[in-house]
């Protein structure tokens, strides 16, 4: 099932050094700057670079801080597994016939 896989994925420790985060594509999504993020959260804007760039993990509390400012569940703002592209999902969409027009 799905869930055993995940869960082998993740008990397999090489996958554990990497996190995945789509901070930038939810910022664009929603007009956001750095800065409005970073004061948002209480953290420089810098930091919020670094977090999008993968330099920086965030504390369980800062990640739970940006989840809450996009009113999201934090596992889609972060992952141990890349994330698909946003194309990609588009494509998807398209192709199920998920997209309104």
């Amino acid at each position: 099932s799905l869930r055993i896989h995940n869960k082998q994925y993740l008990l397999n420790g090489s996958h554990m050094n990497n996190l995945y985060n789509r901070i930038a594509v939810f910022r664009a999504e929603r007009g956001t700057s750095r800065r409005e993020l970073a004061e948002a959260v209480g953290v420089n804007n810098q930091t919020i670079g670094y977090l999008e760039r993968g330099d920086y993990k965030p504390s369980l509390e800062l990640a739970m801080k940006i989840a809450a400012y996009f009113d999201v569940p934090v596992e889609l703002l972060f992952s141990f597994k890349p994330f698909e592209s946003v194309a990609n999902t588009l494509r998807r969409a398209a192709a199920a016939g998920d997209l309104s027009q």
